[in-house]
């Protein structure tokens, strides 16, 4: 029988994403990851921590909680230096209420880019660093919890690029490329993607303590 380990989200993107990073972990240890929406009692968390990891830490512990799962969560956002860091842990909800009531995902995510781009127009290419951050959390029904995070820097483009990944991906060029996230594949993007090195961080302890 698979072991379960379930993923603190209802983003259906993000479930098979982190199936396609763990990918030799999934097989080696028959391991089945689902996404919240797909368990009974999951819970909705509020994520009012200001960092990345402390998101990430409320959603984990919480989900193992009420499923008694291995639970798996994440928190990840923008940093863009002009800005101080910000949008940082605000990065989801950037343009507030600017894509209107009701408005979807795909929405929001063209008003929090619109809204970016705007802030930057005037600032020139060579001040316009940035860095994607996720932080990712392993809790477990026993109370035990680890934590990571991965960091890619890059810059930011003028104008959006490409047709792949959500979010900012693209506007984001990694440092040493000339594409948007948005322009890479699915398995391009994870191999050097913040939450590609986050996941990836955490699995020796993905296997160290799913793996008995």
């Amino acid at each position: 029988m698979s072991r379960r380990l379930v993923l603190a989200t209802r983003n259906e993107h993000k479930v098979h994403e982190l199936r396609q990073i763990l990918g030799s972990l999934v097989t080696d240890l028959d391991l089945e990851i689902i996404g919240a929406g797909d368990v009974e009692g999951a819970p909705e968390v509020a994520e009012t921590e200001v960092t990345f990891l402390g998101n990430a830490r409320l959603k984990a512990v919480a989900l193992a909680e009420a499923t008694g799962l291995p639970a798996l969560a994440d928190d990840s956002g923008l940093a863009v230096e002009v800005l101080g860091g910000s949008p940082g842990v605000f990065s989801a909800r950037w343009s507030g209420s600017a894509a209107g009531p009701g408005a979807t995902r795909a929405e929001v995510d063209r008003a929090n880019l619109h809204l970016l781009l705007e802030q930057l127009g005037d600032v020139p290419d060579e001040h316009r660093a940035a860095a994607f951050v996720c932080a990712a959390v392993l809790a477990m029904p026993d109370g035990r919890v680890h934590g990571v995070e991965g960091r890619v820097e890059g810059r930011l483009a003028r104008a959006p690029e490409g047709h792949h990944g959500f979010g900012y991906d693209p506007v984001f060029v990694p440092t040493g490329q000339q594409r948007t996230l948005a322009e890479h594949t699915d398995e391009e993007k994870n191999a050097i993607s913040h939450r590609g090195r986050a996941f990836r961080a955490l699995e020796p302890v993905l296997r160290k303590l799913l793996g008995g």
